[in-house]
């Protein structure tokens, strides 16, 4: 198998292949602005609305913890994964009561999403002091986040370990099969799992697939005191978010820039976006240091849906990709999914709703 894509993944397939025995070589080129090194990695989706996306999320989230369990049998490298538990914010106490009983709901069903409860607005700023003392909260006590960077890295190294070869080079695929660097390379599969440049990858095989690059700006803040226990946190009708990690460090993001294409700059408007909305939600942040900000390219879909599965009348050409702003969520079980669908194993979910058929006609035969 050939994995095209060293993201979250590329990455978790490689691995999952090489866990079986297959031979497996992942290529990347290492462009700048790959979701995965920017992204913040929140797993927490039981608040969702969207219930199409939720069938995958919900697995992918209750999935963590066995792919943490066996990343730890192959490598030393450490994941990051911790359970801190999230908080949904705001001050409509209606529609705070609503998530609470979508979320309490779905967790009968998803034990992994934890106890479910209503906070009042002292109770929410003891679990993250910054926040704005007028803002409630729901409680998920199974809210989790992860370093991308650094889950990419275990992934990556326990692939290794059981043999994969990685490596650095430009993939490009042609009406005669897959080239590396300019030459043929042979394969039984190709895993597409490119991001947002994979639309790039199969444009030269005539196939136009809708995955466009979605800027994201997300900025990472110190500040003073142990932050390694607070929970991740969602502001009511907001894409933006708050999270921490270990060592005092607290990341605001993002900004959702369709139609940027991959210009990698941090742009003032961008900057001034999502410092208001940081601030406007914890505004303990107000004298925190300022890090740095990190660039990423999402790959978005129209109907904000991953895409997954063989290229229509390509059957050894199989998609990883379309993961929009929960990439970090659900790209470790979506390449686990894929690979198990490659290998002709049942798949623990229904993978038909993310098909790539809905977006592209069946037109030929790919030669591998």
């Amino acid at each position: 198998m050939v994995v095209v894509g060293s993201g979250i993944a590329g990455a978790a397939a490689a691995h999952q292949f090489a866990r079986r025995g297959v031979e497996v070589v992942v290529v990347d080129d290492a462009r700048p602005g790959v979701a995965t090194a920017a992204g913040a990695g929140i797993v927490s989706p039981w608040a969702t609305a969207d219930e199409a996306l939720f069938a995958l999320a919900g697995a992918a989230a209750a999935y963590y913890p066995e792919l943490v369990a066996a990343l730890a049998e192959d490598t030393d490298e450490p994941t990051s994964y911790s359970v801190v538990g999230g908080l949904v914010v705001g001050r409509d106490e209606g529609a705070l009561r609503e998530i609470q009983r979508r979320v309490a709901a779905r967790a009968a069903e998803h034990p992994a999403a934890g106890e479910v409860s209503l906070l009042d607005p002292a109770q929410a700023r003891a679990l993250f002091p910054p926040l704005d003392p007028g803002l409630a909260a729901v409680h998920v006590g199974g809210g989790a986040r992860v370093d991308g960077r650094q889950l990419r890295a275990s992934l990556l190294d326990a692939a290794r370990r059981r043999g994969a070869e990685l490596r650095t080079g430009t993939a490009a695929l042609t009406v005669d099969g897959l080239r590396v660097d300019g030459e043929p390379f042979g394969a039984d599969a190709v895993i597409v799992a490119a991001g947002a440049w994979s639309g790039e990858l199969l444009a030269a095989l005539g196939a136009q697939l809708p995955v466009a690059p979605q800027r994201g700006q997300i900025t990472h803040f110190e500040v003073a005191g142990e932050t390694a226990r607070w929970p991740v946190v969602s502001p009511l009708g907001s894409g933006h978010y708050l999270l921490a990690f270990p060592g005092g460090r607290v990341v605001a993001g993002a900004t959702r820039e369709t139609g940027s294409g991959f210009d990698h700059r941090v742009t003032a408007a961008g900057q001034l976006e999502v410092l208001e909305r940081a601030l406007a939600v914890a505004p303990g942040l107000h004298d925190a240091t300022l890090l740095e900000t990190r660039v990423g390219f999402r790959p978005a879909t129209p109907d904000g849906l991953p895409v997954l599965g063989p290229l229509p009348g390509h059957p050894h050409l199989v998609l990883a990709t379309g993961f929009g702003p929960v990439g970090l969520t659900l790209a470790p079980l979506a390449g686990a999914l894929v690979a198990d669908a490659v290998l002709g194993e049942a798949t623990r979910i229904d993978l038909r709703p993310y098909a790539p058929e809905r977006f592209i006609p069946t037109n030929g035969a790919f030669v591998g």
